[in-house]
């Protein structure tokens, strides 16, 4: 194999590499709901996951449900308890009374498709739903307060102020547990999607009581529509004095058992300052304590349960008699909107935008996103600022690509002296290496500049992947004609025509949608085949066949992907072409286009045999 062809399978090969590399692979089987071992206290008598305990350290554990309640519809549920709405121009659904849990929440500017009249996205549901998720606060009994003095999950609370919770309008909770302790709960809403909840107790006692604030982020089984892709992290995510923690779901459910937690669990303790929650595609549940003391993260799981909790606790306090204490916390349950969470991040939410999954290569992905958006905030069309944004990219790699296409230029000029030593060397291989690194040297050529070029790029091809694919912008972006949605596969199809048939496309992610491509993965195959015929196809027959193949494979396998993956891979491919054809001619040789184009559909004469 002569080094022009070498470099062009490796520089395909590595292209690709991380693309082919987590497509291929098969997502992990669903790991069966394992039973935990019995958790022992420190007297060593069995501990009960779900009911509240204190642990040897003396500090209290938040409350849990025991069992899985019966599953009912979202109505049924929603009508089984007292509730107070929630309506601000971003937000609605309602709060309910019973744990005062924020357990009804509906995104009113996302819908869940692009079809008219589509459900609006819905991110938070009561416990009960076949998808229940939800947040609440509480206080867990300390040393020597019996747990049913203080509010648990199912409490039954009083709105003491308010009647809906919008923007200027907080709400207040009341509960009195008849022992002369009075628990209260002021709920606050911005125009985004930042709750607060300011929780105070105050001891009309005679005696002091031990108390421990915390909050908590109830999933109750893995959430159904989970895209398990190797480059997307779905599950936990945490922030705890600056390092960034991520959960995958699985792991939390094998977490080994922890006798402090009752229960299986991932515990990060003495954290000045963080946040803890539950993340998807594109939104996510986070809890944010306020700043100025120590708490716990905990990640913990109920195998008999199968419920995820993303739990905060901070150290027992003590309130003595007559006094009150008051505790804030925050909670971000929303779309992961870049602008929104730097904002959040500059009003002092540590690190909040590192809450999206910015991958292993983060000092090139941040920044590449930035560019991004602010083209698409510049151009109006994030299908035309992803072909921007892979114009100055290009640009930015230009001297790279100029020395690795001048390298494969002079290499084409050498390929007759080259030809010529293969054949006076005969079997003979080390004088033909001899011979050919004779050759370069007297030419100057280093037949490894043409690769170090492309492995210098691909980090950057990576992180503009990671970028297109997971960030929150793209999803239902749109950018002409069918292409309403860049996060989406294309929705053309040659199965009706690309839509002059009057009939509908297969199914997305079905096998005639895989079979019967769409417009913008037929570009992409023509457009990495047209990038082939700038050299002459390789003498090699194996070599010839895999070229000739690699387009169209490449083609069916990447139809599935997001439209705006596609349209980067298409403008990346012809701005390639380009520069290579034009720094070839540069360099004195020229790139036979149509011949090679000929030559690929032209028909071998048949070689006759000697009887």
């Amino acid at each position: 194999m002569d080094e022009q062809n070498k470099n062009l399978i490796l520089a395909t090969v590595l292209s690709f590499v991380v693309i082919l590399g987590w497509f291929l692979l098969f997502p992990p089987p669903e790991t069966a709901p394992t039973t935990p071992e019995t958790v022992q206290t420190a007297d060593g008598t069995p501990a009960a996951p779900a009911a509240t305990s204190v642990p040897t350290d003396g500090t209290a554990l938040p409350p849990t449900e025991t069992d899985q309640p019966e599953t009912q519809t979202r109505a049924e549920t929603l009508a089984a308890a007292p509730r107070v709405p929630i309506a601000t121009d971003r937000l609605s659904g309602s709060i309910s009374l019973a744990g005062g849990r924020i357990d009804d929440l509906k995104l009113n500017d996302y819908r869940t498709t692009l079809e008219p009249g589509a459900p609006i996205v819905t991110l938070l549901s009561p416990e009960g739903t076949p998808d229940a998720y939800y947040a609440l606060q509480g206080w867990a009994a300390g040393t020597g307060l019996d747990p049913a003095m203080v509010p648990s999950p199912d409490t039954l609370w009083t709105l003491a102020e308010g009647e809906t919770l919008s923007v200027d309008s907080p709400i207040t909770l009341s509960w009195d547990n008849g022992n002369g302790q009075i628990f209260s709960r002021t709920i606050s809403v911005d125009r985004d999607y930042m709750f607060t909840m300011s929780q105070s107790v105050t001891n009309e006692g005679e005696s002091p009581v031990n108390l421990a604030p915390y909050g908590m982020i109830v999933q109750h089984t893995q959430p159904d529509d989970l895209k398990k892709f190797f480059i997307l992290h779905e599950g936990a995510v945490a922030m705890a004095n600056g390092e960034l923690k991520e959960t995958d779901w699985d792991d939390i459910a094998e977490a080994e058992p922890n006798a402090a937690w009752g229960r299986q669990a991932i515990v990060t303790e003495n954290i000045n300052e963080g946040w803890v929650g539950f993340t998807d595609h594109y939104w996510q549940a986070i809890l944010i304590p306020e700043g100025g003391g120590t708490f716990d993260e905990a990640l913990t799981y109920d195998a008999r349960s199968e419920v995820y909790r993303a739990i905060t606790r901070q150290p027992t306090q003590v309130v003595n008699a007559g006094e009150s204490i008051t505790v804030n916390t925050q909670l971000f349950a929303g779309a992961k909107e870049w602008s929104l969470l730097r904002a959040y991040e500059d009003q002092g939410v540590t690190k909040f935008i590192d809450s999206i999954d910015w991958g292993w290569f983060f000092f090139l992905t941040k920044p590449i996103f930035w560019l991004l958006h602010n083209l698409n905030q510049l151009i109006g069309n994030m299908g035309l600022a992803i072909i921007a944004l892979t114009l100055l990219i290009k640009a930015v790699l230009f001297p790279l690509a100029y020395k690795s296409y001048v390298s494969m230029a002079r290499m084409k000029e050498l390929q007759p002296q080259m030809e010529k030593l293969k054949k006076d060397a005969g079997d003979d291989r080390q004088k033909l290496q001899q011979g050919m690194m004779e050759l370069y040297k007297k030419n100057k050529v280093n037949p490894a500049a043409g690769c170090l070029p492309i492995l210098l790029q691909i980090p950057i091809f990576f992180s503009l992947y990671k970028v297109i694919f997971v960030t929150f912008e793209l999803r239902h972006a749109p950018f002409f004609g069918p292409f309403q949605d860049l996060s989406a596969p294309d929705p053309t199809s040659i199965y009706n025509l690309w839509g002059l048939l009057p009939y509908a496309a297969p199914e997305p992610g079905s096998m005639l949608a895989l079979i019967f491509i769409g417009i913008l993965p037929l570009l992409l195959g023509i457009s990495m085949w047209l990038q082939q015929k700038l050299n002459p196809a390789p003498a090699d027959p194996t070599q010839q066949m895999i070229f000739a193949w690699m387009p169209w494979v490449f083609m069916f396998m990447l139809g599935g992907f997001a439209s705006g993956l596609v349209v980067y891979w298409i403008a990346n491919n012809t701005i390639t072409f380009t520069q290579q054809y034009l720094i070839m001619r540069s360099q004195g040789y020229k790139p036979d286009l149509l011949g090679n184009i000929r030559g690929s559909f032209s028909r071998k004469p048949k070689t006759d045999v000697k009887k």
